[in-house]
């Protein structure tokens, strides 16, 4: 979701990669960033920054042509907010999931992992119910939350034609976001080709 905002905006930025997996988050010149060595962080002049709905939220609001992104009403902002909170409890089962892939700790994915999936998917429909966009009928922040997740839901259990509204809306979001498919290929590609190495030996992957 960081990428697409910076991309978004027009912004530059220099990106350095930190590989969690061999816990370089762990190194002293990074906890000195983020001492509770989670990513994304920025450094905008100076002034660090982690956790990525805050750091979204920070650069529509400093750098955004207008407010459209991130509304300054105060009804509609809250809407925006109520959804990146939902995402963060949609992230955090699908960190759980992925990392436990790429960890080789995960053997079989379980039930219990499927139907949280299948949920999520369910409660995104839901939300998109009556709405051209995640918080309603403009892009906001909130869409740059949740495309980012598509994709790796999708990996776990495919949607085929039981989501008409999340596939609509997910056009809708390639087409109004800027260097999309750029942003994806350069992330989430990489990611999901990982996590599909590692599902491809397990059992049950596409219950329903």
């Amino acid at each position: 979701s960081m990428d697409h905002q910076i991309h978004g905006s027009g912004l530059a930025a220099e990106y350095k990669v930190v590989d969690t997996l061999n816990k370089e988050q762990f190194k002293p010149e990074f906890l000195k960033l983020n001492p509770l060595h989670t990513i994304p962080v920025i450094v905008d002049d100076g002034f660090v920054l982690w956790e990525s709905h805050a750091i979204i939220t920070y650069l529509v609001s400093k750098y955004g042509k207008d407010d459209s992104l991130y509304p300054k009403d105060l009804k509609k902002r809250a809407i925006v907010d109520q959804r990146l909170h939902y995402s963060n409890d949609v992230f955090y089962v699908l960190r759980r999931i992925t990392r436990k892939i790429l960890l080789g700790q995960l053997k079989v994915l379980s039930d219990d992992y499927i139907h949280r999936v299948r949920e999520i998917q369910m409660n995104m429909e839901k939300l998109l119910e009556g709405h051209k966009f995640m918080a309603g009928d403009t892009l906001t922040v909130a869409d740059y939350s949740y495309i980012t997740l598509v994709d790796v839901l999708e990996v776990f259990q495919p949607m085929e034609n039981r989501f008409p509204h999340i596939k609509a809306w997910e056009a809708r979001c390639k087409a109004s976001m800027k260097s999309f498919d750029y942003v994806n290929k350069k992330g989430a590609a990489e990611i999901i080709a990982k996590i599909k190495d590692g599902l491809s030996s397990m059992e049950n992957i596409f219950a329903t």
